[in-house]
């Protein structure tokens, strides 16, 4: 550990949904606002991923030997995986069944390195279509990308999560149910906006204060770091006392619960 305060640990490990969780105002970026001087939270995300490379990656990522074991680990693969087959063979298409038994693999992995570490699995998104088939790039085969593909992924990843006693967040359904998200929750017809972003945080929050996880791993239960009242604060109004700043939000554009 690179430094002496030792803070839970929370990675995100997945494909672009993860990479740019802190870019544009990602969910990753909002996340470690949320949880700042609460837990370190860090982005194990791969560009263009599927399922299959994941798994090869598992022991590199979480090795069992690890001295600092994460508290809460977010999972998201899917996405790549779901797109048609390339008459090649070439690119990231997975067959549903070989996702499901790679998405298994990752939560046994990660069940076996502790019986402390917390799980959530995020259910591939909805797609814009249309936005897709505008943005189609020329140095790009054509690429097999629908909202039924997605459904069918996302589902299998819910009923996999329900047998396996994980929690999952439905991003499939949640993103739907804002009325414009087909043009508010994407830059380019996949990658989330901030709006979309803001929804994977919601769920995520959601998710982290109903669970019964013993500790709590929502941010309102954990402690804050240094927290203490300081004559090096700001001196109030009064003139003769200190304001704590440690526990202050108001700079947040949304009050998270």
């Amino acid at each position: 550990m690179m430094v002496g305060l030792k803070r839970p640990l929370f990675v995100l490990f997945g494909s672009s949904i993860v990479q740019l969780s802190f870019s544009n105002g990602g969910w990753g970026a909002i996340l470690s606002d949320i949880y700042a001087r609460k837990a370190d939270i860090i982005s194990r995300g791969y560009y263009g991923w599927n399922s299959r490379r994941a798994i090869q990656v598992l022991d590199q990522v979480f090795p069992k030997d690890a001295a600092i074991l994460p508290s809460l680990v977010i999972v998201y693969f899917g996405g790549n995986d779901s797109m048609g087959p390339h008459s090649s063979g070439l690119g990231p298409h997975v067959p549903l069944p070989e996702y499901i038994e790679n998405m298994r693999k990752i939560a046994i992995h990660l069940k076996g390195l502790s019986d402390k570490i917390r799980i959530i699995f995020l259910s591939c998104p909805p797609v814009n279509e249309a936005k897709l088939r505008e943005n189609r790039s020329p140095y790009l085969s054509e690429l097999v990308r629908t909202n039924e593909l997605c459904r069918n992924y996302s589902e299998a990843c819910i009923e996999l999560c329900e047998e396996m006693h994980i929690k999952v967040v439905d991003l499939w359904t949640a993103i739907q149910k804002r009325e414009d998200w087909l043009t508010a929750c994407f830059t380019d017809g996949v990658h989330l906006s901030a709006e979309g972003s803001k929804i994977v945080v919601e769920e995520i929050l959601k998710v982290l204060k109903e669970a019964e996880w013993e500790p709590s791993l929502h941010w309102k239960s954990l402690p804050t770091e240094f927290a203490e009242d300081s004559p090096y604060d700001l001196v109030a109004s009064d003139g003769k006392t200190t304001l704590n700043p440690s526990e202050w939000t108001f700079h947040r554009e949304i009050q998270w619960d």
